[in-house]
């Protein structure tokens, strides 16, 4: 799905801060997250955007974090944890820091793997913490 985005230029995701994957990795994840919630039913937007909704919020990405971190590679585990412990210039507007600092770890390694073309690992990544969201449903 993500391959053709990433293919006009090549980056090197290790130059980035972690604040900036971060911000790469919120909108892929919102992509993909539209794309399950539209193939599940075309229904009104609103209620489109109601169902995302419980897929992208910084609780439900705390949960995914908790869930997978134990599947990461160290390396992928380390890009996690720089995302989490990031500085962030932003307070969350609803919900914890707690919830909003992982959720940023999160968003930080989407951005990696993004980056990094890694689309196969992000796509497996991305899955695993749909499938933890829906069975907590």
């Amino acid at each position: 799905m993500f391959k053709k985005l990433n293919e006009l230029t090549h980056v090197n995701p290790r130059e980035y801060s972690p604040l900036a994957l971060a911000y790469i990795g919120d909108a892929i994840y919102e992509i993909y997250i539209r794309d399950h919630v539209i193939k599940k039913a075309n229904a009104p937007v609103n209620k489109l955007h109601t169902t995302s909704k419980k897929y992208v919020k910084a609780s439900a990405q705390a949960q995914i974090y908790h869930f997978i971190k134990d599947l990461l590679t160290e390396n992928e585990l380390a890009i996690l944890k720089r995302g989490r412990n990031a500085k962030s210039a932003s307070s969350p507007k609803n919900g914890d820091i707690r919830e909003y600092r992982l959720a940023t770890g999160v968003e930080a390694l989407i951005g990696f793997l993004y980056l990094n073309n890694e689309i196969e690992r992000l796509t497996y990544i991305i899955n695993t913490g749909i499938a933890q969201i829906e069975r907590e449903d």
